[in-house]
């Protein structure tokens, strides 16, 4: 099942531009995984990002954003978000379901596509705020959207969504 009234990258770039927001993008060839974005993300200074669709036993949903080089602590970070047992991958169809995207596009800016508000935990890599702009797909993985930090966290509360900063290596309480 696929949502309705999906948010297209105009669409995004249009709330974008409504928040009054700075925003760069570059198009490239499609990539999957952080691994195959290395050669592509070579010429984008800032950093880069690996983002996680999770759920836990309860159902309940994360979206967990990355430092590209960041090992995710993720029954630590099951702890601290209170979750039912131990967090794992949500199902690629329950994605695009929730944020309209497909495997290897995830990103922060897919919370456009979030109207119910499924989303319970949107995390952020506390390492994001060492650059002057982060790289994020742009709803398709065949570009790549820089933005600031505090850009991206306001888009991010615009959504309805209340974004928290941790050290996602080492989580501590929230």
């Amino acid at each position: 099942m696929t949502q309705k009234n999906v948010a297209t990258r105009a669409d995004l770039f249009a709330f974008l531009d409504d928040l009054g927001l700075q925003y760069d993008t570059r198009d490239h060839d499609a990539v999957f995984t952080v691994e195959e974005s290395r050669t592509i993300k070579q010429d984008m200074p800032g950093g880069h990002s690996k983002n996680l669709f999770l759920k836990d036993k309860a159902g309940t949903l994360s979206l967990v954003v990355a430092v590209a080089d960041t090992q995710v602590d993720l029954k630590g970070l099951g702890k601290v978000i209170g979750s039912k047992q131990r967090l794992s991958f949500g199902k690629p169809d329950l994605m695009t379901e929730v944020l309209g995207v497909i495997p290897g596009a995830v990103t922060p800016f897919a919370l456009i596509n979030d109207s119910e508000k499924r989303i319970s935990n949107v995390i952020f890599d506390d390492r994001f705020t060492s650059f002057e702009q982060a790289w994020f797909h742009p709803l398709e993985n065949t570009a790549s959207t820089a933005i600031s930090f505090e850009d991206l966290l306001t888009f991010v509360s615009a959504c309805g969504h209340t974004p928290v900063r941790m050290n996602l290596s080492a989580p501590r309480s929230v």
